[in-house]
């Protein structure tokens, strides 16, 4: 019987996805943008399981993404093996909303997956989505996007293509424009390989949203010209709303030892909540064919990417399956993310006894610096989350919870904080577009209290929040809320600019004081519901 590959292979926010083999071991690197530490890896040895290693840019030495915008940071990074190193390219973007996008392209290597990393040698800032390709002849080159600020109109000005000096660890020569993408436009995501001795070039293009698509061209030079498949493009989604998997575009290709080739993409899945994708743009994986000359198709008769892909006859690999309840054991657990920068011993602690996880109070849920803020990917469309909270705020600049977050302009966050005339309290907070209410069933917390049980209930679209004083008889508190709005496609771009990230559940503290008050969380629960969350 054959195993399939069930699409998406990596649910909920992992975008952009670079996939590479090394022997028997198969790596997906995906974006992490504002969220530390960067640059997500994934591990597999068949394709159909895959299991999390976590971020491998995990200090600032490496990456520093202290004051980045919101969906700013870690965009597309390019994950590649050579000369017994893995070759990990990213880029930190500073800014990218306006007329310019202040992008800086790294590289790092490592003998190891999980490292260490050597400091990371700056390449250029001329565009997003660098890639790094290894020749048969030893050259290396960079290629990126183009952006040309000049133009919004036309500001994706093309493919650039530059040589990598590797004994002076900097780009040599002049970049050249390879590759203007074809009709659809906005060419980004550029990955090159060397087949049978013609250069293939896969990039995006159409942009991330519904009109995205792969596109593949060829030349029997490096420097081109590109000529663009007759099968073009190689992927896209574009037009049929039908398709459970939207959004389908950025790939990139890998062989397996025995010649079969797949196809690693980025996806969304509004399930039936309009244009919403509220789990962000995941990966998925298709297989592929070669056709008579020499070009890439979809394996399949439909042309679409599809949720079942048979899988190459490899070994069966499971991996380490990640726990439903996480408790904290001196360390975050590797699903757990923090915001911009890592949280030392001055936001963040832990109680060895209780295996539970202290933070001291920072910013704002505003703050683009300093937010003493962890949580996990939502990557399902039902689920309950639930956490035990001891804090005691004394002024009501002091506030710590648990939240359904998108990020500092939209979220959902159940908190304690205090009043001036009820003392401790407990109220639902929701953010829209940076504008914040407050529910109006408020509740002031006896003093007999000692720690709340906070819980959400998802259902899709829709978000519910409960508190227990024992964790027994539990009471909804504020409204039913609409969790489509925590979706990059919510957001009026004209009005707002793009996002391209995902919903977290998070657990945080503020103290705009600065007296670094504290917030012990005992455990987070991620309970899974339904079956449309298998993949």
């Amino acid at each position: 019987m054959i195993e399939m590959i069930n699409n998406p292979v990596l649910t909920g926010f992992h975008p952009d996805p670079s996939i590479c083999r090394v022997g028997d071991d198969y790596y997906i690197a995906t974006s992490t943008f504002q969220w530390f530490p960067g640059v997500e890896i994934h591990h597999s040895r068949d394709l159909v399981h895959w299991h999390r290693l976590g971020g491998v840019l995990d200090n600032t030495r490496l990456l520093d993404m202290t004051g980045v915008p919101d969906s700013g940071g870690v965009w597309a990074p390019c994950l590649s093996y050579a000369d017994g190193r893995f070759y990990l390219i990213y880029s930190n973007v500073k800014t990218y909303r306006n007329y310019f996008k202040d992008v800086d392209n790294y590289l790092t290597t490592s003998e190891h997956i999980l490292g260490p990393w050597e400091d990371p040698i700056y390449l250029n800032s001329s565009g997003f989505d660098p890639s790094l390709f290894h020749d048969d002849d030893g050259k290396k080159y960079v290629l990126n996007q183009i952006w040309d600020q000049r133009d919004k109109q036309r500001s994706f000005a093309g493919i650039a293509l530059q040589e990598y000096d590797v004994k002076a660890k900097a780009l040599t020569g002049v970049p050249v424009n390879i590759f203007k993408g074809s009709e659809i436009g906005s060419v980004e995501g550029p990955n090159l390989y060397k087949i049978d001795g013609m250069y293939y070039l896969i990039c995006a293009e159409g942009g991330t949203f519904y009109e995205h698509a792969v596109t593949v061209a060829r030349s029997d030079k490096i420097t081109g010209p590109y000529v663009i498949s007759p099968y073009h493009p190689l992927l896209s989604s574009a037009g049929h709303p039908e398709l459970r998997l939207q959004k389908c575009g950025h790939g990139s290709i890998v062989q397996t030892k025995s010649g079969e080739w797949y196809l690693a993409h980025l996806c969304g899945r509004p399930n039936g909540n309009g244009d919403r994708c509220m789990l962000g743009r995941e990966t998925a994986i298709q297989r592929l064919r070669r056709t008579p000359d020499d070009w890439f198709k979809l394996d399949n008769t439909s042309g679409f990417a599809e949720e079942s892909v048979p899988a190459p006859d490899l070994p069966a690999y499971q991996g380490e399956q990640e726990p439903e309840k996480q408790t904290f054991h001196g360390k975050l657990p590797v699903a757990f993310k923090t915001l911009r920068i890592p949280l030392d011993e001055r936001w963040m602690a832990f109680n060895t006894e209780r295996e539970s996880l202290i933070l001291y109070g920072k910013e704002s849920m505003e703050s683009l610096h300093t937010q003493s803020l962890a949580g996990i990917r939502r990557d399902c469309f039902n689920f309950t989350a639930e956490t035990k909270i001891h804090f005691r705020p004394v002024n009501f600049q002091q506030t710590a919870g648990m939240a359904l977050y998108y990020d500092t302009t939209n979220y959902f966050y159940l908190n304690i904080s205090w009043d001036e005339n009820r003392g401790r309290i407990l109220q639902l907070l929701v953010c829209d577009h940076g504008e914040i209410r407050m529910g109006s069933d408020t509740i002031a917390l006896s003093e007999e209290i000692e720690a709340v049980f906070m819980r959400m209930d998802i259902s899709n679209d829709s978000a519910e929040f409960y508190w227990s004083p024992d964790g027994q008889e539990y009471n909804r508190i504020g409204e039913v809320l609409d969790a489509t709005s925590l979706s990059d496609d919510y957001y009026d771009q004209e009005r707002h600019g793009l996002r391209f990230t995902g919903t977290f559940i998070t657990l945080c503290c503020q103290d705009t004081s600065g007296q670094r008050c504290p917030a012990e969380f005992d455990y987070l629960t991620y309970h899974r519901k339904g079956e449309d969350n298998a993949g």
